[in-house]
């Protein structure tokens, strides 16, 4: 029996509430019946308010893992553009369905495979296309013009001390001020400004008078403060675009590694600079001479701070906590002759959660914790054995993988038909059943169609690497890593840090293990005792007593008391 599996999607928080979701998969459920198609329960795959511009959406990465991995027949889509929103996308998930051996399958759209089915799928493709990008331009043009036109519509909300009044019949939208917050606001601002209170203070002073947040929080962050320290809405002077869309990879928070996300979703949001900001009038709760003096102080704190880093680490950005999920930070302490770095984790800070901490993973000492994790990669780097069964495994795999063979049988196919078809031409035209006008007409397409079969089939060909250039590439092996080693120990800690990050995905600390996960596939081992100086940890490991990062009374290297 033909199986099937379903992909439905829709991006807006509208749609959302509409349900509208719902309607495609009962419908794609219907189509399928009615074709007798087999439809597992948990092949249906909804992406509920995800943008058709992007490819990164949890439920299509789900599908598309699904038919590289077993066979699916055909995948049953509503229209074009819930499969994607760019042409382009179309174009490249049919190609990847189709060299797994999947069809794709439109129910408001074409369902053969004839040419011209295939043209009318990349008409709507484009047409898609063409009216997101519309749809996008006229949204930001129009909401430029009503920003500079003076119109809060645009903004769509209010921070705390004002009150967002919806437009009506008779009058636009506006900010209307609310008294008791607006008073708290004020004096926030004040002891800022002039009593030379700290953001951690205002924070406690706001909790401890019992003010709800914006969001309902009854407990007040450090954050909120500081943003709102640095909107000039509270002088009277609200702004629209201060940012925008990038399609640059964010670094991986807590919920993409308790997810096991390697790679994150693609966008994130920046700044734009600030002569691209619009200025909007709305009723203002502190006077810009107190908001300019409050401007001063935040930057006068930005430059001096004394968290700015100043001396770089090695695995800034990299270490995360194996328990809860946040990530390690570098805090510091003096001694009576030196300053010790460490790492800390996030969740194991009292003072930023409202029930108290949420981790008990105690610091750990950051020499020693780069030192180790630089070993134990260069000890991965400098194995010839272990690179030359990565560059062998990757090119088995680029070589036999069932996606580039069942193109390549495609294609063959393909081939062989133009080519009978040239032939079937010339025998036709030896016999007088065609003319020469009818043979001259027919015989460029049918010869372009066979040069553009052989081009893919050599684009194919030099997709897979040739096995005789990573042979020479690892009959220098032994020059090139003996290079390595010999500069391992002058590097500059930035390009440590360059080189770490090309390799390591992560490093999770635990209570009594370090797991590295980098991108070269290692056998696991478990950790032995071994002398502190020459220990090192493996992919994924414990760590003997002896293990200068251990915690316990025997060794407190990695707490706030030095080892002694």
């Amino acid at each position: 029996m033909t199986s099937a599996a379903i992909y439905a999607r829709v991006s807006s928080a509208r749609q959302r509430q509409d349900e509208t979701i719902g309607s495609q998969t009962a419908a794609l459920r219907a189509h399928a019946e009615q074709l007798g198609l087999d439809l597992p329960g948990e092949w249906v795959f909804e992406d509920d308010g995800h943008s058709g511009a992007t490819l990164m959406r949890p439920a299509l990465e789900r599908l598309r893992d699904l038919v590289a991995q077993v066979g699916v027949d055909v995948v049953l889509c509503y229209s074009p553009d819930r499969l994607a929103r760019k042409f382009a996308y179309q174009a490249l998930l049919i190609e990847e369905f189709t060299r797994a051996g999947t069809r794709v399958e439109f129910v408001q759209g074409p369902r053969g495979d004839s040419p011209e089915d295939q043209l009318l799928v990349q008409f709507q493709g484009m047409f898609a296309e063409y009216e997101k990008a519309q749809i996008l331009e006229r949204s930001r043009r129009g909401k430029a013009h009503r920003a500079r036109s003076g119109s809060v519509n645009v903004l769509s909300g209010a921070p705390f001390g004002y009150r967002y009044v919806r437009k009506s019949d008779h009058a636009g939208a506006g900010y209307e001020i609310v008294g008791p917050e607006a008073v708290l606001v004020a004096e926030m601002f004040r002891r800022y400004a002039d009593d030379g209170a700290s953001i951690a203070a205002l924070a406690g002073w706001l909790t401890a008078a019992g003010a709800v947040t914006r969001t309902g929080k009854s407990r007040w962050d450090r954050s909120v403060i500081w943003a709102m320290l640095r909107n000039p809405a509270y002088a009277g002077r609200a702004m629209f675009g201060k940012t925008m869309a990038s399609t640059e990879s964010p670094g991986l928070n807590r919920v993409a590694r308790q997810q096991g996300r390697t790679t994150p979703r693609a966008g994130k949001t920046v700044d734009r600079p600030r002569a691209d900001w619009v200025e909007i009038p709305v009723p203002a709760i502190v006077s810009g001479q107190t908001f300019e003096r409050v401007a001063r102080r935040l930057a006068d704190n930005q430059r001096f701070a004394a968290r700015n880093t100043k001396v770089p680490s090695l695995l800034q950005g990299l270490a995360a906590c194996s328990g809860c999920g946040y990530a390690y930070y570098r805090t510091s302490t003096r001694t009576t002759n030196k300053k010790i770095y460490y790492y800390r984790c996030l969740g194991s800070d009292d003072y930023r959660y409202e029930h108290g901490r949420v981790c008990a993973n105690p610091p750990v000492r950051a020499d020693y914790l780069d030192q180790v994790v630089w070993d134990h990669i260069m000890s991965l780097l400098t194995d010839p054995q272990l690179i030359r069964a990565e560059i062998d495994r990757r090119l088995e795999q680029a070589r036999t993988s069932d996606p580039v063979t069942g193109q390549r049988r495609q294609l063959e196919s393909a081939l062989a038909k133009a080519s009978a078809a040239l032939t079937r031409m010339v025998e036709a035209f030896q016999e007088e059943l065609i003319t020469i006008d009818e043979l001259r007409a027919r015989m460029p397409d049918l010869r372009a169609r066979e040069a553009g079969l052989r081009g893919q089939l050599q684009a194919l060909d030099a997709q897979v690497a040739d096995r005789e250039i990573y042979l020479r590439l690892a009959d220098d092996l032994e020059g090139f890593l003996t290079q390595l080693r010999g500069h391992a120990d002058t590097t500059s800690v930035a390009d440590r840090q360059h080189l770490l990050r090309l390799l390591v995905n992560d490093v999770l600390i635990g209570p009594e293990k370090i797991t590295i996960r980098h991108r070269i596939p290692v056998r696991e081992r478990t950790g032995a005792r071994e002398p502190p100086g020459d220990s090192a940890p493996d992919t994924e490991g414990d760590h003997g007593r002896s293990y200068p990062l251990r915690w316990g009374r025997a060794c407190a290297a990695i707490g706030l008391r030095g080892c002694r």
